[in-house]
């Protein structure tokens, strides 16, 4: 099949694969900028990403959004004529300073999700900035987008629609998952359905772009011929030389099992699916003592959380695999090599191509 690039308003990427945000810290400027690169759009993820700044302990949102503005100026330099989009969840504590200050960085696109996003379009009002809210339903879905006609007289300029084998926090819930009775392409075929509403009302092209448990070119072909436009892809890319993450988490995946992967408990609210490591099963048996709160993320109380998710992530993210969270989708364990970010585009294309 011809592969017809991935246009979001005025971006547009050479091929429709947008890289998914991964946090903390393993999807920053050096991974971003390699994917805007080679043809796709390079996503930083705005979660904790002043880990490693002097200050971060001391004057954790400062470190934050002093991190997140270098990262995403890094990126742009480093890929001109790339796309850069930044990963904000809603369900950060801090989330509308995040929103400003990635567009004062001068950021290509907002992706949203960890909650619906519902005063993105405020936020981000009067800046050229195209912002696209995640959602894992068609209900999800058509409450966006009303909600953004009623309240903000816009549509988004594309919908992710995470799909339940994705990796990290996910928008089903722990039954659901278990179960696996979801029809994920029929959702993407309904959310086609509903946007051309609100893209009939805006004169606008609104793409859905389907994400979680895409693995192959042949997987993304398959979605291009349900009628997304495009792909969100992370798992794939942790196992790249240009991954801003450790060795050793990159390791994790290489030398995981099927059986090594399932749905674990977030203090976010959430279900998650990560690697069950030694961290994993000891929070399982007994949990994890908080010693210090970040005030990351709205729903979490340090007083009765299982771990603290911010040192869980920083611990994976610097190496400590087995003192920390290794989130991942279903599909990691099929990962056996670590490559270029170009080869595995470059092969990626090849199999849209023959599909």
């Amino acid at each position: 099949m011809n592969i017809k690039p991935l246009q979001i308003g005025n971006l547009v990427s050479k091929l429709p694969i947008i890289q998914g945000g991964m946090g903390v810290g393993v999807s920053s400027s050096k991974l971003a900028a390699a994917v805007a690169n080679a043809g796709g759009i390079g996503i930083i993820s705005g979660a904790q990403i002043g880990y490693d700044q002097e200050d971060f302990y001391t004057n954790n949102l400062e470190a934050n959004l002093r991190a997140l503005k270098k990262h995403i100026k890094t990126a742009k330099e480093n890929a001109l004529n790339g796309v850069i989009g930044v990963n904000l969840m809603v369900a950060m504590k801090q989330y509308d300073e995040h929103v400003k200050a990635a567009i004062e960085a001068g950021v290509d696109l907002i992706i949203s999700g960890a909650g619906l996003p519902t005063a993105l379009p405020k936020l981000a009002k009067g800046f050229n900035v195209k912002l696209a809210p995640i959602v894992s339903s068609l209900k999800a879905c058509n409450v966006i987008l009303k909600l953004w006609d009623k309240h903000h007289g816009v549509a988004p300029d594309a919908i992710v629609v995470e799909g339940p084998k994705a990796g990290g926090h996910l928008g089903f819930s722990k039954e659901e998952l278990i179960e696996d009775n979801i029809d994920f392409d029929k959702i993407i075929v309904d959310i086609v359905e509903a946007v051309k509403v609100y893209e009939d009302k805006y004169n606008k092209s609104i793409p859905v772009i389907a994400a979680g448990g895409i693995f192959t070119g042949y997987d993304i072909a398959k979605y291009l011929q349900l009628g997304a436009s495009g792909v969100q892809m992370a798992t794939r890319f942790v196992t790249t030389e240009e991954c801003d993450a450790h060795i050793n988490f990159k390791n994790a995946y290489l030398s995981s099992s099927r059986e090594d992967i399932g749905i674990v408990k977030s203090p976010a609210g959430m279900p998650g699916r990560a690697i069950k490591n030694p961290f994993m099963k000891k929070v399982e048996l007994e949990g994890s003592k908080v010693t210090r709160c970040y005030a990351c993320l709205t729903p979490c109380n340090p007083a009765t959380t299982p771990y603290c998710i911010t040192e869980a992530l920083i611990n994976s993210v610097k190496g400590d695999v087995d003192n920390g969270l290794v989130f991942c989708g279903e599909n990691a364990y099929r990962l056996d090599k670590i490559v270029k970010v170009q080869e595995l585009m470059d092969s990626l294309e090849a199999e849209i191509l023959e599909a």
